[in-house]
């Protein structure tokens, strides 16, 4: 009996839009902030220190919570601005806020104690793994050169308009 050879596959590598690239980077970064401050909870005294009104060395107060919301909110924001914003806007707009996130995130372990170390030091390094990543793709982004006959955005928007 001969055997005939299948042919072997391979998996295809598809190309993801940078921005797919951005979006999920911050999504996966959004989900690690839930489940960190979730972990959080289970720390002795975590719990009986948030219902005396503090939060490590801070008071629990209107300021700081609309702070959380904002430190919260902006990589929230940034999965959807990630899909959405012009290439452009949506680089740039990325490098700053991913560079402005890395110490906001070293700063999550300011009081915490010797004791936890490891688990800040864990977590923090992850944060800034993924906000390197966020970093790299947007500095990295694939451009292409505008020929002498390819319309401008402008242009071409004009031309779209007239049609």
């Amino acid at each position: 009996m001969m055997r005939t050879r299948q042919p072997t596959t391979t998996l295809e590598d598809q190309r993801i839009p940078v921005q797919a690239k951005l979006a999920a980077a911050w999504a996966s970064l959004m989900f690690f902030y839930i489940y960190i401050d979730y972990f959080h909870l289970y720390q002795p005294g975590a719990i009986d220190q948030i219902r005396g009104g503090g939060i490590f060395e801070f008071n629990i107060t209107p300021t700081l919570m609309t702070i959380f919301v904002a430190v919260i909110g902006i990589p929230a924001l940034m999965v959807m601005l990630s899909m959405t914003l012009p290439a452009r806007v949506n680089r740039a707009t990325n490098l700053v806020v991913a560079t402005l996130y890395i110490p906001i995130t070293v700063f999550n372990a300011a009081g915490a104690s010797w004791d936890w170390a490891l688990y800040y030091g864990f977590h923090i390094a992850i944060e800034v793994l993924l906000l390197a990543f966020i970093l790299r793709s947007a500095w990295i982004w694939p451009q292409t050169a505008l020929s002498a006959n390819m319309p401008t955005r402008g242009q071409a928007d004009r031309a779209q308009q007239q049609a």
